[in-house]
């Protein structure tokens, strides 16, 4: 089955980002004894400017161990880790030398079934990245002495999912222009970089960056979830695969 030659080509991408988010959220919560030690040590810390603001809203947000999980695990490692495995499950494809991708398209299947396909296989594994690791959160919250919505946890995975996709998709469109993987994966990061600094710097002040909405910020400051930014991200996703089943359909192979 055609999902299947996809799943061979990517499987040992999945298995170690699914073993390296594991392992990032399990390491969050059990070094949450050691944090509390160190935040009368951290509140003593002065900076002036934008890095003493960031540092003073850090310890507030790690007062309290819902704050602490949002701001070390979906603000920043599901984040950071996410989407460079994002981008990596995205790469390689059809023009890839390496796959099994020339030998099917000898088969009598489209080349836009190929591509769907494809992204359907990569969009699965990415949405078992976004959920799995999370859960951990939860169940190893007790071995500290806390606990942590299941709620919680499912709306921040959805968000995370439906913004770390456009990342994916881009990646998989770079993939029918380049047959390599570092440079749709290269690319794909540094927009992926660019739009991080963007909200830092540019928009400091919007709730609806791509960032923002995959740590579901909104969610986690005011109960709301971030639609505007769900909607935009899920449009963009459905361009840009739409825009690789063109090209690749256009490709003289």
């Amino acid at each position: 089955m055609l999902w299947y030659e996809w799943w061979r080509e990517t499987r040992w991408r999945f298995f170690i980002g699914l073993v390296v988010l594991m392992c990032s959220a399990a390491g969050i919560v059990l070094l949450w004894p050691s944090v509390v030690e160190l935040l009368p040590v951290a509140s003593r810390l002065q900076g002036s400017g934008a890095i003493g603001r960031k540092i003073r809203e850090s310890v507030e947000l790690e007062r309290e161990y819902p704050g602490y999980v949002w701001s070390q695990w979906f603000r920043q490692n599901l984040i950071n880790i996410g989407t460079l495995f994002a981008a990596l499950l995205g790469t390689g494809g059809l023009l890839s030398q390496r796959s099994g991708a020339l030998f099917m398209l000898s088969l009598p299947v489209s080349r836009r079934r190929l591509l769907w396909t494809r992204a359907a296989t990569g969009l699965g594994e990415l949405f078992v990245l976004a959920f799995v690791p999370s859960f951990l959160i939860p169940l190893l919250s007790p071995a500290v002495g806390k606990t942590y919505g299941m709620e919680d946890v499912l709306v921040h995975s959805a968000c995370f999912f439906f913004a770390v996709a456009v990342f994916f998709s881009l990646a998989l469109l770079l993939s029918t222009v380049f047959s390599d993987v570092w440079r749709p994966l290269l690319i794909a990061i540094a927009v992926a970089v660019t739009m991080g600094f963007s909200e830092q710097f540019a928009l400091p002040r919007s709730h609806y960056g791509i960032f923002r909405v995959m740590s579901a910020e909104v969610w986690f400051r005011g109960g709301q979830l971030p639609w505007p930014g769900l909607l935009a991200s899920a449009a963009a996703s459905a361009a840009i695969l739409y825009g690789a089943a063109v090209n690749i359909g256009r490709r003289d192979f």
